[in-house]
């Protein structure tokens, strides 16, 4: 066999090397049998014989349990990935074949002015599958989750609240934004402490708790601006941010933006900062996933990766704008 020759993987190979690789993350050769189904002393042997085939030990016996050699730790980190690749795509295929789309539910805000002007990434990382975003704000429910269907849902919380099992994906700022005609049209906000309460727009999403001005409430009291409740009471209110933010796109005042949802808004220019100073808002987007659905795992990485390429995106906006943190 010359050099350059890739050898082929027989069936017996290919069965040592699964049996290798159950073994070498079981950490036994009992919990490698019971996952695939055959005797513990098959799997030994399996191993054994691919021991013999490569010329090298791979598993040592120990008291603690099977450990790795410095050959074993190189060939199962190829296992390892090699298998977990062919699991993914394998899933990915038999979802194509069902023909079912993957369901995303997501709070309606964030699902229109934000994760929908991403969607094209998650598709040209898997083409064979389809997605299903659903705007909706009911509370997580695992049982429905599973019975509807859905691989992954997004909301706004409490960071460490609802879900144990659910993951961080991002933190929120928030600012003041309006549009440019508005900030023209009156000149004298070149302070917050000159702000009258008709001139605000307030939203609460529902199922994310709390009341339509704590949003505003919070950033005023951030920057030190006392604004009395009856007040912060008369701005127009609605019940869907991605509202308050279309009535700011039309200069009917300044809302109080989430930076996920107005960015893209900010740097196009069809909004502007009404004031240079931003507040860590008190609720965090998070994901929870459901523990059955095979697509769920790709889902999260996708959403990690945007969630990681957006807050790179904010931080440098915030360098550039020079946006400081009360």
């Amino acid at each position: 066999m010359s050099p350059s020759t890739t050898p082929s993987l027989s069936p017996s190979l290919l069965a040592w090397l699964r049996c290798f690789d159950a073994a070498a993350r079981c950490g036994s050769f009992t919990k490698a049998a019971a996952e695939l189904h055959v005797s513990q002393g098959a799997v030994s042997q399996q191993v054994k014989r691919l021991e013999d085939r490569l010329g090298h030990v791979l598993l040592l016996r120990t008291p603690a349990g099977l450990a790795l050699t410095p050959q074993g730790e190189q060939l199962y980190a190829a296992t390892r990935e090699s298998f977990r690749n062919l699991a993914s795509t394998v899933h990915r295929l038999q979802l194509a074949h069902v023909g079912e789309p993957v369901n995303i539910s997501c709070s309606p805000s964030l699902a229109m002015l934000w994760l929908t002007l991403r969607l094209g990434s998650l598709y040209r990382a898997n083409p064979d599958m389809a997605f299903r975003v659903v705007g909706e704000s009911d509370r997580v429910d695992p049982s429905r989750m599973s019975r509807e269907g859905i691989a992954a849902a997004v909301r706004l919380g409490a960071a460490g609240s609802e879900d144990a099992k659910a993951v961080d994906l991002l933190d929120e700022w928030l600012v003041p934004v309006a549009a440019p005609s508005f900030m023209q049209a009156h000149p004298e906000l070149r302070k917050a402490s000159k702000l009258k309460g008709s001139q605000l727009l307030h939203a609460a999403d529902p199922g994310e708790g709390g009341e339509p001005t704590e949003e505003w409430a919070q950033w005023l009291g951030a920057v030190g601006v006392d604004l009395a409740p009856s007040a912060l009471r008369q701005g127009t209110q609605f019940n869907l941010s991605l509202l308050a933010v279309q009535a700011a796109l039309g200069g009917q005042g300044i809302a109080m933006g989430r930076l996920a949802l107005v960015l893209h808004y900010l740097t196009s220019g069809r909004l502007v900062l009404a004031f240079r100073q931003r507040v860590l808002s008190n609720a965090t987007y998070r994901f929870i996933g459901s523990p059955s659905h095979p697509a769920t795992p790709t889902v999260l990485a996708w959403l990690l990766d945007e969630a990681a390429r957006f807050r790179q995106q904010r931080d440098a906006y915030f360098e550039s704008a020079g946006i400081s943190a009360a």
